[in-house]
């Protein structure tokens, strides 16, 4: 039976959700068009009418996740919540991710966060810092945090934290069922608040 052609979106979603599985498998310099293309179960040009090139589809998988996570930064910085709290909400997401997506994470941890392009996305990715370090300078003026608390470097130390736990997952040294997330977020957010508290 045959289906109507999904529109564009969708069929945009496909090939990207397709290269995400092809690039977690393979690695993305194992990876061809094609490989894509038949996971994606397309003909192989239909890619080129979406994406000029194979490291457009990889920069596209990073700007989508990374906007995403910077969409959910924002909404935490914006809750009114204290920021252990806040802390503990970025963790689950940042980690969580790990379950429902753990293909998208090893292409994020292998294929992204270890590239040397990532310097030309530092861009696209400040806003997520900037988000945690306002929540940290927040709570140092409500007095949650040490007075003398550098908010940029305790910013990116909770970040770092996260990643390189994502990073354990991915490379298989770190246990990863649902309760070593749900662990590895308190231990994250347990250690984090103690060296900031006031």
């Amino acid at each position: 039976m045959l289906r109507g052609l999904p529109d564009t979106t969708d069929r945009r979603t496909e090939l990207v959700e397709a290269a995400v599985r092809v690039f977690a498998r393979k690695g993305f310099h194992g990876s061809r068009v094609g490989d894509i293309a038949e996971e994606a179960g397309v003909a192989h040009g239909l890619l080129y009418h979406y994406f000029r090139s194979k490291d457009e589809v990889l920069e596209t998988i990073f700007r989508d996740a990374w906007q995403r996570l910077a969409t959910e930064t924002d909404r935490i910085e914006a809750s009114d919540v204290a920021l252990r709290e806040q802390l503990r909400r970025f963790a689950r997401i940042y980690l969580g991710s790990w379950l429902m997506t753990p293909d998208l994470i090893a292409v994020l941890v292998r294929e992204i966060a270890r590239s040397r392009a990532v310097g030309s996305r530092i861009d696209e990715v400040r806003g997520v810092f900037v988000s945690l370090t306002r929540m940290i300078e927040a709570a140092r003026d409500r007095g949650e945090v040490r007075a003398d608390c550098n908010a940029v470097f305790a910013a990116w130390t909770v970040y770092g934290a996260l990643e390189e736990i994502l990073t354990g997952w991915v490379l298989g040294q770190l246990p990863a069922e649902e309760e070593d997330v749900e662990r590895a977020v308190a231990t994250v957010v347990d250690v984090a608040h103690a060296g900031l508290a006031a």
